[in-house]
């Protein structure tokens, strides 16, 4: 679901420039960026500086309705020190931070102005949007999408790609629905049985990542087994074809729905 609202993102930023100029083009992230998270850094350094900011930004705003001024004063000297953090981070986007508009929120912060704390935090927060508009999908997709060039998979006793192991399931797909289409019954069943084996390979390397029994279980448990055995049966009666499509869809597609397409947008990126 994540990796989808990434490339949602990525679609509602840049469409409407596509269909005008029939050119997408992406701003990428300065180099320095990549070193704030996994795996350079054992956290997402970066990212937590980011939810800090979000929780600072709103605490100043809800504590400077209700005129409290010794929280105002606390959460805005905090929003000063995580926000300069950004230049130390990366300091290519220095020059693009309101440093400023920082010193001001300190020193008003201090002094306990709650009318120049929030005018303060309102530029903050539009050089904040201004830099989420142009790279928080492309950082999203490149450093927080799962990157499977690493990935190797054991197949008939040799380690191959995540790569070459999908492009041999999906030829296993298209081998059955081929020899069913013309009636070449033993040879679709060679291929399903093949693929048999690639999807109990496939649920194997996914525990990687996906650690939880249920989760695997959703994609690639008793529904898909199901459907396995319900296209044996169906090529020997030779109505396989919707068994087919029900069974790519519940093993290949839900999932090349999330990861396929931010994988691809990552390499495309990096």
């Amino acid at each position: 679901m994540i990796q989808r609202l990434f490339f949602l993102i990525l679609l509602c930023i840049y469409l409407p420039a596509a269909h005008a100029n029939e050119t997408i083009t992406f701003d990428k992230p300065p180099p320095s960026l990549k070193q704030w998270y996994k795996p350079q850094s054992k956290r997402n350094v970066w990212h937590h500086n980011m939810f800090k900011l979000r929780r600072e930004i709103q605490a100043v705003n809800e504590y400077m309705t209700a005129n409290d001024t010794e929280h105002t004063q606390k959460w805005a000297l905090r929003l000063v020190t995580h926000y300069r953090k950004i230049a130390e981070m990366v300091p290519e986007w220095k020059d693009e931070l309101e440093l400023a508009w920082a010193d001001k929120l300190e020193t008003a912060a201090k002094q306990g102005e709650l009318a120049a704390i929030g005018k303060a935090v309102k530029k903050l927060k539009q050089s904040c949007s201004s830099c989420h508009k142009h790279y928080r999908a492309q950082v999203a997709t490149l450093y927080r999408a799962p990157d499977f060039s690493q990935v190797h998979v054991s197949l008939a006793g040799q380690q191959i790609t995540y790569l070459d192991f999908m492009k041999q399931l999906m030829a296993d797909v298209n081998r059955i629905k081929i020899a069913a289409e013309d009636g070449y019954k033993d040879k679709a069943q060679t291929a399903l049985k093949a693929l048999r084996g690639g999807i109990k390979t496939l649920g194997s390397s996914c525990s990687t990542c996906h650690k939880d029994a249920e989760a695997r279980a959703y994609y690639l448990g008793d529904k898909t087994e199901k459907l396995l055995n319900d296209l044996e049966q169906d090529i020997n009666s030779g109505k396989s074809g919707h068994t087919l499509g029900r069974l790519a869809v519940q093993a290949c597609a839900r999932c090349h729905g999330s990861h396929r397409i931010v994988y691809d947008l990552k390499t495309a990126l990096d």
